[in-house]
């Protein structure tokens, strides 16, 4: 009888570890399960390399890789003041400096291998250049958010005699000369393959021959089309053939058809708007056909299908007011693209939303000067490795390497500087 009372307590007993030992793994499980993991970086603060033949940069306002894992950045010589380009004098005043070329090519140690850009025969080069694309063919494309100069005005001269700048805010109204109402298209040694729209011949957000200040522009490889976030003057997404400038369609917000109407200040509490503000900053297709679209000012992201059919929205920092969060956006290497990663140039950071949720999972940078701080962060890009690129408009005047680390646990919402980890002996 004893023996057999024993043997039923040591039943009883190893039947409740064993539900002690599921319910303690079932926990467990549950909090694998929850915890968030997203891509991690650190800044390389030796990539690139210094400039040769006393350049430097002026704003810098965009960046793109190629095939190659090739770096392309465009920048504005005009943005520059006068003390910073002593070289550029008759005679010199001082050694240092003179603008760089405006398109610059580096390769993945840093070191620049490539340089051209600027006004030439057979094309109207921007008056205050903006945005660059490598396409699936290696070929470059530019735009441009200048005003310029109507024939016979002097509306934007400077009593310096340089270019005025376009800044990077929201054009209140959209009347006026606009020059920059083209993009175009060179091959990677800077040959001109073709110009779509004319300066100062567009007719607003419904005219299909011309842009007004164009942000940015990506080339859909399957249909050998050119999306342009357009831009600085219009209210909207414009789609042309990349091999003959024949245009296709467009759309604004929401899939409206687009209104050149001044929408007033943004208004984080106010219902979302209806129509893009200036600037539509960026229009990126995933490979799973989504198009992405930087409202800036609205603080937004819409998602629409290739016909322009809208799907859904998000907002990043919805508070923030003045030129916007949502300054550009790139994806992850993976061949799902999980991850969406946005140049936030107001707050100066760098976040990283789940692609498929829209869900914001983690940001990174701080504001400032140093290496992984940001001081306008404009542009972002992506290499094969992974690797994240970004430049900077305003007194940046940069672009920075974060290097791909793998995945990790979320465990600060907002990581600050990703400064690499010191070995110590």
């Amino acid at each position: 009888m004893r023996r057999n009372l024993y043997a039923a307590a040591t039943f009883i007993g190893v039947l409740g570890s064993l539900g002690i030992g599921s319910i303690l793994l079932d926990r467990k499980s549950a909090v694998q399960a929850a915890t968030v993991m997203a891509p991690r970086f650190e800044v390389n603060p030796m990539w690139p390399k210094p400039l040769p033949n006393h350049w430097i940069l002026g704003q810098t306002i965009g960046v793109s890789a190629d095939a190659q894992d090739h770096i392309w950045i465009i920048h504005r010589a005009s943005s520059l003041e006068p003390g910073e380009v002593h070289a550029t004098t008759n005679p010199p005043t001082a050694q240092c400096c003179a603008a760089a070329p405006p398109i610059l090519e580096f390769n993945q140690e840093g070191d620049l291998i490539g340089h051209w850009g600027g006004p030439g025969q057979g094309y109207d080069w921007p008056f205050n250049n903006h945005g660059i694309t490598v396409d699936y063919k290696g070929n470059i494309w530019i735009g441009g958010n200048g005003r310029g100069t109507p024939p016979g005005g002097s509306a934007a001269a400077r009593t310096d005699g340089r270019q005025a700048t376009q800044d990077e805010g929201q054009i209140a109204g959209v009347t006026g000369y606009f020059n920059d109402s083209m993009v175009l298209k060179f091959t990677q040694d800077g040959k001109f393959l073709m110009q779509i729209g004319k300066p100062g011949k567009s007719r607003g957000s419904n005219d299909t021959e011309n842009l007004r200040l164009p942000a940015k522009t990506f080339v859909d490889k399957t249909a050998n089309e050119v999306y342009v976030a357009d831009g600085y003057g219009n209210h909207r997404v414009i789609v042309y053939d990349a091999e003959t400038g024949k245009y296709k369609r467009h759309w604004g917000a929401y899939g409206h058809k687009p209104e050149d109407v001044d929408l007033g200040p943004y208004k984080p509490d106010a219902p979302p708007a209806q129509q893009f503000r200036n600037p539509v900053h960026c229009a990126e297709l995933s490979n799973d056909g989504f198009l992405y679209v930087c409202d800036r000012a609205n603080d937004r992201i819409q998602v629409f299908q290739k016909d322009g059919k809208f799907v859904k929205e998000m907002f990043i920092n919805k508070q923030t007011l003045g030129s916007g969060s949502v300054w550009d956006i790139t994806f992850s290497r993976d061949a799902q693209q999980k991850y969406l990663y946005i140049a936030d140039g107001e707050n100066g950071r760098v976040h990283i939303v789940d692609r498929q949720s829209l869900e914001l999972l983690t940001s990174f940078g701080e504001g400032g000067r140093q290496p992984g701080e940001f001081y306008g962060v404009h542009s972002i890009a992506t290499d094969s490795k992974g690797n994240i690129y970004t430049t900077e408009t305003y007194r940046g005047q940069r672009v920075q390497k974060f290097v791909y680390k793998g995945m990790a646990s979320v465990t600060k919402k907002d990581q600050g500087v990703v400064w690499p980890k010191i070995k110590t002996q």
